[in-house]
């Protein structure tokens, strides 16, 4: 019976001391979601960005993807983003989607400009960089010519050799 009491409070403390570690780890890691004002971007493409993702700034997390969804009329994916009210961001602010390493997730990155004028609440940025496929430049490089194209796939035509001497 004693035996029983003893691995009940032993498994008692196990609990505690797991719960204490995750509530740990939940509150040192960036996850939760960034409240503030929200501003969108419009990009080509926009591969590995989810709704939650990260939006950081020199690397720190300023905010959160809100929502994503494909402008019907000029068929550019919109990302809203809400970014944290005590980051003011200048209307030349370049908005890029990162990958944070080569088979890393994908994070939305800022880059602020040097203008005097801000983005409002509600407004939008304007300069942007869509993701890059890791395979689109996977198959570049495997199937390019090592000489760049050949005559028949659409290169230049060598020049022609010149003449023998007589």
């Amino acid at each position: 019976m004693k035996g029983n009491v003893i691995e009940t409070v032993m498994g008692a403390v196990v609990l505690v001391a797991a719960a204490l570690f995750l509530l740990f780890a939940y509150q040192t890691s960036q996850l939760r979601a960034v409240s503030g004002y929200e501003v969108t971007a419009n990009f080509e493409r926009i591969d590995g960005i989810r709704q939650g993702g990260d939006v950081r700034m020199s690397g720190i997390k300023i905010g959160s993807v809100v929502s994503e969804r494909l402008d019907p009329k000029t068929y550019l994916a919109t990302v809203r983003m809400s970014i944290d009210p005590a980051i003011q961001l200048p209307d030349d602010t370049v908005a890029a989607i990162l990958s944070a390493g080569l088979l890393g997730d994908k994070y939305m990155s800022l880059v602020p400009g040097g203008s005097d004028k801000m983005i409002p609440p509600g407004g939008r940025i304007k300069f942007t960089q869509a993701s890059v496929s890791l395979e689109n430049l996977l198959g570049q490089v495997i199937f390019s010519a090592p000489g760049g194209k050949k005559p028949e796939e659409g290169g230049a035509e060598p020049p022609p050799a010149p003449a023998p001497a007589k």
